[in-house]
């Protein structure tokens, strides 16, 4: 991993994060989890870099967010490896398997003690600023009700200041 201006980056944020997916991941190496997600925005905020990521309270990488002052964002490319890790992370918990070893995943600790994959051509290490619940009084726009509530779960949305950039 190197380490890189964030400014020098010029990824499409849109084909990153709705296409391409990320992993959200939190804890460090004495004990982590890692999840997948196609939600969410990069940007800025606050006169600071930003990133928000939407987690459900029931996701096992919630509690380590919860626990943790950083996360880290993981982008793994479009190939068929990257969408098999998303896929199993996307769909198995933590709390019952381990989906590091099953996804062949390899970890790296940042220079702060974060973790990371090898596998990733882009890493954004990220503080939190930032939570709130995403409550369905607040919908203006009914028609996104669909992914909340019984079908999709509620939302934590955490805004995140980046502090660092790696890529492969």
């Amino acid at each position: 991993m190197k380490k890189i201006d964030l400014t020098t980056l010029t990824d499409n944020v849109f084909n990153l994060i709705g296409k391409e997916w990320l992993l959200i991941t939190a804890g460090d190496k004495n004990g982590f989890n890692t999840m997948t997600a196609s939600w969410g925005c990069i940007g800025w905020l606050w006169n600071r870099p930003v990133a928000v990521v939407f987690i459900r309270p029931e996701r096992y990488t919630h509690l380590l967010a919860e626990q943790s002052d950083h996360i880290t964002l993981s982008f793994l490319g479009n190939g068929d490896e990257a969408r098999e890790i998303y896929n199993l992370c996307g769909s198995k918990s933590g709390r019952d398997c381990d989906k590091i070893k099953e996804s062949g995943l390899q970890p790296i600790e940042t220079e702060s003690g974060n973790i990371a994959f090898t596998q990733s051509h882009l890493t954004l290490e990220c503080r939190k600023l930032y939570k709130d619940s995403i409550k369905p009084e607040c919908f203006i726009d009914n028609s996104i009700s669909k992914w909340y509530g019984e079908k999709g779960g509620y939302h934590d949305a955490y805004i995140l200041e980046i502090v660092n950039a790696y890529t492969a």
